[in-house]
Parts: C-alpha cells; sequence; structure tokens
C-alpha cells in the first residue's frame, strides 16, 4: 500500500512574511516606547513611537502598516510592556494617552496609503520628498486630532488647553521625528542602490 502526501500552505509565503514584518514594527514601535522625554508643557510624554508609526505606514503600505499597530494595541492591552516607559494594560487605552494609541493604526494606514498611492507596495526610490513629508504631515494631524480629543475627555480639558498641551507642545519633536523618519528612507534607498 502505497501512501503519497502532499505539501499543503494554509498560509502563503507572502501573508507569513507580512505578518511576520507588521509583527516586527509592532515590536519596534513597543521598543520605541521606552525612549521617552518630559514635556514641560504637557502631561504627555514625548516619546519615539510616532517614528515607528511613520516608518510603519512607509515600508508597509496601508493595510500591512495598520494592522502592525493593531497587532502592537492588542499585544499591550494583553499585557506586553509596549507603552509608554513599559506601561501596558487595557487601563492604557483609556487613559490619557488614549486617543495617540488609538489614532496610531489610522495614521499608519494614511501614510501607507499616500506614499504608495493606494494599497499596492510600490518602490520607495519613486517616491519624492514631497509625498514622503506630506504623508507624515497628514499622520501627525491624525495623531494629534485624537490625541487632543482623548486629553479633552479624559483630563476634562477645554478646546484651547486639549490644543495646546496636546498638540502644540509637540510639535517641535514630530518634526524631529519627520526628519529622522525621511533619512532613515533615503538612507535605505540609497544603501540598496
Amino acid at each position: 500500500m502505497a501512501t503519497s502526501t502532499e505539501s499543503v500552505d494554509l498560509v502563503g509565503d507572502e501573508a507569513a512574511t507580512n505578518l511576520a514584518r507588521a509583527a516586527l514594527f509592532a515590536a519596534l514601535v513597543g521598543a520605541f516606547a521606552y525612549v521617552t522625554f518630559p514635556n514641560p508643557v504637557s502631561p504627555v510624554r514625548v516619546t519615539l513611537q510616532v517614528l515607528g508609526v511613520f516608518l510603519a505606514g512607509v515600508y508597509l503600505g496601508p493595510v500591512w502598516g495598520g494592522a502592525s499597530l493593531v497587532l502592537y494595541l492588542a499585544a499591550g492591552a494583553v499585557g506586553a510592556p509596549v507603552f509608554e516607559g513599559g506601561s501596558a494594560g487595557v487601563g492604557q487605552l483609556v487613559g490619557q494617552s488614549a486617543g495617540y494609541l488609538w489614532s496610531y493604526p489610522l495614521a499608519a494606514a494614511a501614510v501607507g496609503a499616500v506614499v504608495h498611492r493606494g494599497a499596492t507596495l510600490r518602490d520607495l526610490d519613486t517616491v519624492g520628498l514631497p509625498t514622503l513629508v506630506g504623508s507624515m504631515v497628514l499622520g501627525t494631524a491624525i495623531i494629534y486630532a485624537l490625541g487632543v480629543a482623548g486629553l479633552a475627555l479624559v483630563l476634562s480639558l477645554g478646546p484651547v488647553e486639549a490644543v495646546t498641551v496636546g498638540a502644540a507642545a509637540f510639535v517641535p519633536a514630530e518634526a524631529l521625528k519627520i526628519a529622522a523618519a525621511v533619512g532613515i528612507v533615503r538612507s535605505d534607498a540609497v544603501a540598496a542602490a
């Protein structure tokens, strides 16, 4: 009696690769959460997480970039110490930083959609500097909108105070993160050439 076995792929190679890359970027954002700086104007500390959000959108595109940040939020919610300063738990998703955290998947998806002009990834060498910077400015606007709304809700702040402590206080740091992300993307393109 002869028995034949055939290989069956339950998940295609492309899906497995994309999932692995999404997990890698989720871990990167979690690592960036440990790099914090006090912000004298805001109760929310400056972290490098947004740099990871930008890079996830640029390198993974809108679908997998957004998925990587959903994975990041899920990991933090179940107890992985991936939120600001190594914090974790569902409480972080309803606290003063909740608006920022919930905005990350949307911001990564928006950055990816602008950079890649849709869901299909394109060669980053063909992406102009204005498109790259513009995508990150859009991502920042999404993060600020939800972050300010979350701060206003959780801390009972008025609109002017919420914008001051939730957005204006972070503009210099975000400009540096955008510059860093552009530098990383451009140096990666040069190294690949």
